[in-house]
């Protein structure tokens, strides 16, 4: 088994007044030319949007990004014509494929948005732009690993183009599980969203991350209650 592990405090952070995000890999103007990437896991920003505020339209090509919102309200519009809002409960995709332009705001004039925006590298170039968002009910994942992303239409959550399955876990104290991968040859990116855990003997806190790879699977283990965890399962050859 190999690991890498990131601890909170040595992301990337850009801080453009209406927006506050960490970055976990290279993005924008922080670089880091050991954290690109995680495999086929290019992205995992921590964003804040303030009130009222965002992302104005701009455009992305060849990458599936899922958008995960942790509090508020993020509002969609995409040059496909979809106009969305999503909230907690809510996963959204995008298959950006051959191109495709789109905007994020605040709906909400009076309180922040908080979102985990993850791309991954797509095992296909130049697909059908695409875009989809399912509410899924929360109280599926407590202890339990819910999964949100998976390469199949017909599976639980939304699909991606390529080989790779995102969980999600809200759990107790003391709350145990084994992962299992689901394809050989890929690893796992643990982000912790709230809480203490431990996974294959590494403590990990709030907003830590820590990438395990070469093994068939691991223990996750909760050590404080109300603990949240994203996994995210993606091939490591590209």
């Amino acid at each position: 088994m190999k690991t890498v592990i990131h601890k909170a405090n040595t992301r990337g952070f850009a801080d453009l007044g209406w927006l506050k995000s960490y970055h976990t890999f290279s993005f924008a103007n922080y670089y880091n030319p050991e954290r690109v990437h995680f495999g086929a896991l290019r992205v995992l920003n921590d964003d804040f949007v303030a009130p009222g505020q965002g992302f104005g339209t701009h455009p992305h090509d060849n990458m599936e990004i899922v958008s995960i919102p942790l509090e508020g309200d993020l509002e969609h519009s995409d040059s496909m014509g979809n106009v969305a809002v999503i909230r907690n409960g809510d996963i959204q995709v995008m298959s950006a494929g051959s191109g495709i332009t789109h905007s994020e705001y605040n709906k909400n004039s009076d309180k922040p948005v908080k979102f985990l925006q993850i791309w991954i590298f797509p095992n296909q170039k130049n697909v059908a732009p695409r875009y989809n968002q399912i509410t899924l009910n929360i109280a599926e994942r407590q202890n339990k690993l819910q999964q949100i992303v998976s390469p199949n239409a017909n599976d639980e959550g939304v699909w991606i183009h390529q080989d790779a399955w995102v969980h999600l876990g809200k759990f107790e104290k003391d709350f145990s599980t084994n992962y299992s991968l689901k394809k050989k040859g890929n690893g796992v990116y643990v982000f912790v969203i709230s809480g203490n855990v431990t996974v294959s003997g590494v403590e990990l806190s709030d907003r830590d991350g820590l990438g395990v790879w070469e093994v068939d699977d691991f223990v996750l283990k909760a050590n404080s209650s109300n603990t949240e965890v994203l996994l995210m399962e993606v091939p490591m050859e590209l």
